[in-house]
């Protein structure tokens, strides 16, 4: 990034909060700034809204479930989602900007993180106009005789998103656009790193979109108790949210006396099973560069790395010829794969987690702290653990880095008790000659997807969710359309 670019603004979001229609700051003016994790550098503001801003945002939102068609005018979601579609389009590039700016994602990648989630807001709007909100599943047997049982699809109500930062513009589609075309309204409360991402898409619904006041609202905040708030209006039915277990133990918590539906990913610490007959050459080098890609900031990330005793160090030697290869640098650089760390906070915690490894008997093959050619930015070094303890601290926390942990392993049956050795069950990946004995190994996974043979378990129409504390519920698939609806059973004469 230029001082040019910085000084000139070009790459500044929306500072504005979306409540009730209107593109508003906060009553006391207050604002935050929004750093570029690669310079360090202020490169604008968000408003910095209050518990009150929030308030008023679930209160409109409250008010357009109940007061207006919205919930039940499926052809005028499928319109207003259909402009905002056509809208994203239009402003995709400035939308990138914003993603590498606030992010930190390297341009080059930016694929996932803008140009699939426009796309998935056109696949919502078909879904949900062709989605048969009113089921008949035939004649039953009942205790007062045969009865025609039919299921109606009832939107939730209003459906408070919480996101994160690592993948926002994303999550802030994937936790709004559904709930919105099945007949829900929004309240969105961005992460606090990454507010740009949800400003931007509320000025866009503002002002290139039908889509009445209320239905959806952005609401940012420097503050906890904000999004805490959401958490805990008894105004809100649902709560979606993507972040860490630990924030998500407390939102539970505040939905508790309400109870709240919940739909949550949390966090991951998934495992790589490479067998014995694997082909390392093929498996371990796309291994290595996950690891790196958005800098290991991914709940998904096979971040422990299985290797079979019988060829361990034939597989480091793969995993480190890749990681010293990785192009690290100015995310705004074309070819480049990881970029910084989000903060120097999070910056920090990874140090810390590799220090960690290394206190308890872990062997650093490549990396393990930051890159003496980028002392600017929050960057850290791809790093490689090899020898690492599977009860050990580094191999049991998210790490949310370019981090590596490598484990020895004897057999199948050591590899699955290794693998399931954890609070968490997001995903994995098994890598074996012979699918049978790599979908044998799957199936014993205690996770919510497993990867085989490089063949991704992740897509649109595919069922996605945590199981442990990785999560309740699933995004994505008919299963994730039917989280944002409530099965209405009506009985009826034959």
């Amino acid at each position: 990034m230029t001082d040019v670019q910085v000084e000139t603004g070009l790459l500044a979001g929306d500072q504005r909060m979306l409540i009730d229609g209107e593109l508003q700051h906060t009553a006391s003016g207050a604002l935050f700034d929004v750093v570029h994790p690669g310079s360090e550098q202020v490169v604008g503001q968000a408003t910095d809204g209050t518990v009150a801003d929030m308030e008023r945002a679930v209160g409109a939102a409250r008010r357009a479930f109940d007061e207006t068609d919205w919930s039940h005018n499926v052809e005028f979601r499928y319109h207003c989602l259909t402009q905002l579609y056509e809208a994203l389009v239009r402003n995709k590039e400035r939308i990138r900007r914003i993603v590498v700016t606030e992010v930190g994602c390297p341009v080059s990648m930016t694929g996932s993180q803008v140009d699939s989630p426009i796309e998935e807001v056109k696949h919502w709007a078909e879904y949900g106009r062709a989605f048969n909100y009113l089921e008949d599943t035939g004649v039953h047997e009942t205790v007062m005789g045969q009865a025609r049982h039919l299921i109606h699809y009832d939107p939730v109500g209003v459906v408070g998103a919480i996101t994160p930062w690592n993948v926002p513009f994303y999550l802030n589609i994937a936790e709004t656009v559904a709930p919105l075309m099945a007949g829900n309204t929004v309240v969105l409360k961005p992460a606090q790193w990454t507010p740009w991402s949800g400003t931007e898409l509320g000025r866009i619904v503002a002002e290139e979109t039908d889509i009445p006041a209320g239905v959806f609202n952005v609401v940012v905040s420097n503050a906890n108790e904000v999004g805490a708030a959401l958490s805990a209006d008894p105004r809100v039915d649902m709560i979606t949210f993507t972040g860490s277990t630990a924030t998500g133990r407390a939102i539970l918590a505040a939905g508790a006396p309400t109870v709240k539906k919940a739909l949550m990913e949390l966090g991951g610490k998934s495992a790589h099973i490479v067998c014995d007959d694997a082909d390392f050459t093929a498996c371990l080098p796309m291994a290595a560069m996950m690891a790196c890609a958005m800098s290991g900031q991914s709940c998904i990330l096979p971040s422990r790395i299985l290797l079979p005793r019988s060829r361990y160090e034939e597989g480091l030697a793969i995993l480190a010829a890749t990681m010293e290869n990785i192009p690290m640098g100015d995310p705004w650089q074309e070819g480049i794969m990881q970029g910084p760390q989000i903060s120097e906070t999070q910056r920090n915690k990874v140090l810390g987690l590799i220090r960690s490894g290394i206190d308890s008997g872990a062997r650093v093959i490549i990396g393990g702290g930051t890159p003496e050619n980028l002392p600017t930015g929050y960057y850290v070094q791809p790093t490689l653990l090899a020898d690492v303890d599977p009860d050990s601290q580094v191999a049991q926390e998210e790490i949310f880095g370019p981090v590596l942990c490598v484990i020895p392993y004897d057999t199948d049956e050591d590899a699955i008790a290794i693998a399931n050795n954890s609070i968490y069950g997001l995903s994995g990946e098994v890598s074996s000659a012979d699918n049978d004995r790599a979908l044998r190994i799957a199936q014993r996974l205690r996770t919510g997807s497993v990867t085989v043979n490089s063949k991704s378990f992740f897509g649109i129409t595919s069922p996605f969710g945590g199981t442990k504390q990785s999560g309740l519920g699933r995004r994505n698939g008919d299963f994730g359309f039917k989280e944002y609806l409530e099965m209405k059973t009506i009985g009826q004469p034959v």
